[in-house]
């Protein structure tokens, strides 16, 4: 095998092997961890919030998901507790008077169907999403702020089980709520909760002291979850405990540039976890897909902040919690703390807009950019706003595409010029290999230096494809970890570019009445056909290989590139077409201005 062979194989094979691995390692299901015995981690030397709620029964052993044994429908354990109710634009639910917990949360704008995975849907009538549920529900999920006692303090304190006092009417935008309860030794304690018009609210707790002596309390501030955490179990994106303390990340995966921890649900589980995080400013909590929920204490005020994995009657408890700076509560006097708590959907703008009006720093890292952060954001940033511009991300798509191929315009040119001469040298090469096909090294030698005497490189083909591949990658990341993308339609049969092409060849995309099996290699949709057949045309410009062996590798390559596409996100497959389509133009034109299109 000659030189030229040798390389053109290699860039091949290397390009398939990207394509495999990053479907093999980020696109595949994460192997579930099973469950084991794991003992409560050892309390901080502050003082650290209570133990959570009284968990439901018992969840089956090794059953991912399930609903733990006497698990209540939701609507029916909210009748169980007398509540708050919640109404705004994006949020609709309850807060729960007994224990003073916002536990019942649906996000107004988002839908899914039921049960929400592995499908989703758009469609108006399927049900909203439940991002907070109430103990003693199948996915109990929620927030809860208060005080605990601090140093040889013995004053009665609100916990779990106490039943507050609403000052009546709905938590709204512009109606805060404000929670009473009177310990009944002279001591008041006071939540007044703000919900501004998109996912934050702001709790202000205060303690009134009328009694005689001096009371020492800590405010703290958790957010709880029960039993099997459902995700949705891929290595692209982290799901799980997510944070940001003292300007360091803390997640499952790191952003180059910025120092990150690693750690995930599992690693809860087995007490694998960093000991408590004091820090001034930051947040914490969990972190699904598409949705977060996150404690944000006051920004000036030290806190003591840590992760918290306990087991209650074979029943897993997740906890992000912190405590703050114990107060003294003289007779006659009070004390307040105020802060946040973030339930809702990872929309960019919002948080950034988080981040730079109230100060919450790396805020806008709730979203799983990945490593290649300062690559995939813009990506993200700049889709958005021709999105805002021309009302579709399908055409955003394809405007960005246009953009990236004038950014690498002059690359691309030299290149297809250097393919363009390998064209016209097809009969010089065909007399070499005529002349000394029996003499290898001879013959290579004479191949390089007739490329050298025209100027003419055998891997300017590569670069087109080499080009892409960091686009490629960025673009995947966008479409699958940005809730903007969720359900974005195109045009057609595309209702969501975050989702395959849903079409397949074997009904003829429809038209015949039936539905084929779920094999992977029958779901062919449209565009990934698109896709192949513009590859092929592609390829037809290009040079023809004169190694038999190497030409039908490079007529099976746009089929075998049809078939792994095909499961990717549909705006991943008409973002690779559209490009082709874009170097078949340019490639005509300078193949044609060089007189190598015959």
């Amino acid at each position: 095998m000659d030189e030229q062979q040798r390389n053109l194989i290699i860039a091949i094979a290397l390009s398939l092997a990207i394509l495999f691995a990053f479907q093999f390692f980020f696109s595949r299901p994460q192997p579930q961890q099973q469950p084991q015995e794991a003992q409560q981690q050892a309390a901080p030397a502050a003082p650290s919030a209570p133990s959570a709620a009284q968990a439901p029964a018992p969840v089956a052993s090794g059953t991912a998901g399930a609903a733990p044994a006497g698990a209540l429908p939701r609507a029916d354990v909210l009748q169980q507790s007398p509540r708050v109710r919640i109404a705004t634009p994006t949020l609709s639910g309850s807060i729960n008077l007994v224990g003073a917990r916002i536990d019942d949360l649906t996000l107004r704008n988002y839908r899914c169907s039921n049960p929400c995975t592995p499908a989703e849907t758009a469609d108006p009538t399927s049900p909203e999403i439940v991002l907070l549920a109430p103990d003693g529900t199948e996915h109990p999920y929620f927030i809860q702020l208060g005080w605990v006692a601090g140093s040889g303090s013995k004053a009665k304190l609100p916990g779990p089980d106490t039943r507050w006092t609403s000052d009546g009417g709905t938590l709204a935008p512009d109606r805060p709520v404000e929670l009473t309860w009177d310990n009944g030794e002279g001591v008041t304690f006071v939540q007044h909760i703000a919900l501004d018009p998109n996912y934050m609210f702001t709790v202000t707790q205060r303690v009134e002291n009328h009694a005689a002596a001096p009371v020492s309390v800590v405010p703290y501030a958790r957010v709880a979850r029960l039993g099997n955490v459902p995700i949705s179990g891929t290595y692209l994106l982290h799901e799980g405990p997510i944070g940001a303390l003292d300007g360091r990340l803390h997640d499952g995966g790191c952003v180059i540039f910025v120092a990150c921890d690693k750690f995930n649900y599992a690693d809860m589980k087995k007490g694998d976890l960093p000991p408590p995080f004091a820090t001034t400013g930051g947040w914490l909590g969990f972190t699904d897909k598409y949705w977060l929920t996150a404690l944000v204490p006051d920004q000036h005020r030290p806190v003591q902040a840590r992760l918290r994995f306990s087991e209650l009657d074979h029943t897993d408890i997740y906890q992000a919690e912190y405590t703050g700076t114990e107060q003294t509560v003289q007779p006659n006097a009070s004390v307040s703390d105020t802060s946040r708590a973030f339930a809702g959907a990872k929309e960019l703008a919002l948080l950034e807009a988080y981040q730079s009006e109230a100060g919450i720093p790396l805020f806008d890292h709730a979203i799983d950019f990945g490593w290649f952060y300062w690559i995939t954001k813009p990506i993200f940033l700049a889709l958005d706003f021709f999105y805002h511009l021309i009302g579709n991300f399908g055409l955003a798509i394809m405007l960005l595409t246009v953009i990236i191929k004038l950014l690498f315009f002059p690359l691309a040119n030299k290149s297809y010029r250097a393919m363009s001469k390998m064209k016209l040298l097809q009969p010089e090469m065909q007399k070499l290999r005529e002349r000394f096909g029996d003499d290898k090294q001879r013959l290579n030698q004479e191949m390089m230096a007739l490329y050298k005497r025209v100027g003419a490189n055998p891997m300017a083909g590569c670069l087109p494809i080499a080009l892409q591949i960091p686009v490629f990658f960025s673009l995947y990341k966008v479409l699958y970890v940005t809730i903007e993308m969720r359900h974005a339609p195109f045009y057609g049969w595309i209702h969501d570019l975050s989702a395959p092409d849903p079409t397949t060849f074997v009904n003829l995309f429809g038209l015949l009445p039936f539905t084929p099996p779920d094999i992977s290699f029958l779901h062919i949709g449209a565009w990934p056909l698109i896709m192949g057949v513009t590859m092929f045309l592609q390829q037809k410009l290009n040079p023809q290989p004169p190694d038999p062996m190497q030409a039908k590798m490079f007529m099976i390559l746009p089929v075998v590139f049809t078939f792994m596409l095909a499961p990717f996100a549909a705006g991943l497959v008409i973002y690779w077409s559209w490009n082709n389509l874009l170097s078949i133009a340019q490639q005509w034109v300078i193949m044609r201005r060089a007189g190598a299109t015959k």
